[in-house]
């Protein structure tokens, strides 16, 4: 596990005295979302999967199909900056399997705890996919982010491939702490000439038995 600190990148006493006033926000271009995105992408503070308390949001109904094994290309817009990193897992018979947003070391700011740093799995495993993906410390406005990500060889009519973003430098999220959330409903089939992939869930019988609840 390694853990980011901004001491350790050379942040100035400025910049450790006050957050970023603008809260970050980024837009999940691809796969399609499961909820309709407004042009900053909210709703998006809670977890495992967006909306807020006052809004759930708009299910789009969008799934997209793939066979297991192979890459799964994944596509974010930041539309308002934030340092921080990205992380992608996957939740096969259901979105209680996405794991708890990362672990957070703050400060105390003049209105409450500031995000100092998050932890990250360096050696990830199910449900992650990804972890300290796309880390950045610097500004650049409407950034896009591209990846690919190997999807398990595994039987899932239902399931959820789940991208959040952990901000450093920003106070607590009502809904989300330090952490947004995007995710995209994917139905995958294995790959017959592949062995499936048994450390995920419901794969001992071939399919799994539910889908991801929201």
């Amino acid at each position: 596990m390694k853990l980011r600190m901004l001491a350790a990148l050379g942040v100035g006493v400025a910049a450790l005295a006050a957050p970023v006033a603008a809260p970050a926000h980024f837009i999940l271009q691809q796969p399609k979302s499961w909820l309709v995105e407004s042009p900053l992408g909210d709703p998006q503070k809670a977890g495992p999967c967006g909306g807020t308390t006052a809004d759930p949001g708009t299910p789009t109904g969008d799934v997209t199909a793939l066979t297991g094994g192979e890459l799964l290309h994944i596509k974010v817009k930041e539309t308002v900056y934030h340092p921080g990193f990205y992380r992608v897992a996957l939740a096969v018979l259901d979105r209680s399997e996405l794991p708890a947003d990362p672990e957070d070391t703050t400060r105390m700011g003049s209105r409450g705890p500031i995000s100092v740093s998050g932890k990250v799995d360096p050696n990830p495993k199910p449900p992650v996919l990804l972890d300290g993906l796309w880390e950045h410390h610097e500004r650049k406005p409407a950034q896009e982010w591209e990846t690919d990500v190997r999807i398990p060889n595994i039987n899932c009519e239902h399931c959820t491939i789940q991208v959040i973003q952990f901000m450093e430098e920003h106070g607590i999220n009502t809904d989300g702490r330090f952490s947004y959330h995007h995710c995209a409903d994917l139905k995958i089939t294995a790959n017959p000439k592949l062995p499936i992939d048994m450390a995920w869930p419901g794969q001992a019988k071939g399919k799994p038995k539910s889908k991801p609840k929201s």
